[in-house]
């Protein structure tokens, strides 16, 4: 059977002793995605959701910029899972709540009671490099949860590689595309038209698009009814 989602970790390199992964994407990107998230979080309070944390590493360094916010990492791997709760325990951050199972694929998901505390509506949802390496029922998934979880002012936010207007932005892309769809039908890099119009179902709408090194983009998205 399929995964719904790639595991980081696949490199060769074996987990730390604690289980902790190492993603090299990380090393690249945590510091222009945390630019643009910073502009919308800086400052705020309240409750975030990274849907599909992988490693944990992004979460991590996330929260050491945000102390006034709660974070809730979440994954479907059991070694995601792992190394998530190891990267948390040696961050010693008490603003990252343990990591836990939800499987995007499932329209009803939740976030989960943690010692009998559970999130408000969400401040915002970040998701990196997912729907494109998982079956279109997870981003169908995850939007129709962001509709249900997020604040009125509440943000989504998507990170990874997107066609636009149904073309490719980079050859590379083009070659990470159909290298998925090679190995797995259902998967592929995701139009951001087509991302839009899901949402625009769910009552979100695309309210700016930032442009990100590795031709990768940010798609960040509000409720139809706000301005901002």
């Amino acid at each position: 059977m399929a995964h719904h989602v790639t595991e980081f970790g696949r490199d060769g390199r074996p987990a730390e002793p604690d289980g902790r992964l190492d993603a090299p994407a990380f090393h690249r990107n945590h510091r222009p995605i945390w630019a643009v998230l910073e502009r919308f979080l800086a400052g705020q309070t309240g409750d975030v959701l990274e849907a599909g944390s992988g490693t944990g590493q992004h979460v991590v360094y996330f929260a050491r910029h945000s102390p006034g916010i709660t974070w809730w990492p979440s994954d479907l791997s059991a070694a995601h899972l792992a190394s998530i709760a190891a990267w948390r325990a040696a961050a010693g951050l008490s603003n990252i709540r343990p990591p836990q199972r939800i499987d995007l694929s499932d329209p009803a998901w939740s976030v989960a009671a943690i010692d009998g505390h559970a999130p408000g509506k969400l401040l915002a949802i970040f998701c990196a490099n997912v729907i494109h390496i998982a079956p279109w029922r997870v981003a169908e998934g995850l939007i129709a949860g962001a509709a249900r979880h997020l604040r009125e002012d509440g943000r989504l936010f998507l990170y990874g590689p997107f066609k636009r207007g149904g073309r490719h932005t980079a050859i590379s892309n083009a070659v990470f595309d159909t290298s998925l769809r090679q190995q797995y039908p259902e998967w592929g890099v995701r139009d951001v038209g087509d991302v839009t119009k899901l949402a625009e179902r769910e009552g979100l709408r695309l309210a700016e698009m930032f442009e990100m090194p590795a031709n990768n983009l940010i798609l960040m998205f509000t409720r139809s009814s706000n301005p901002a």
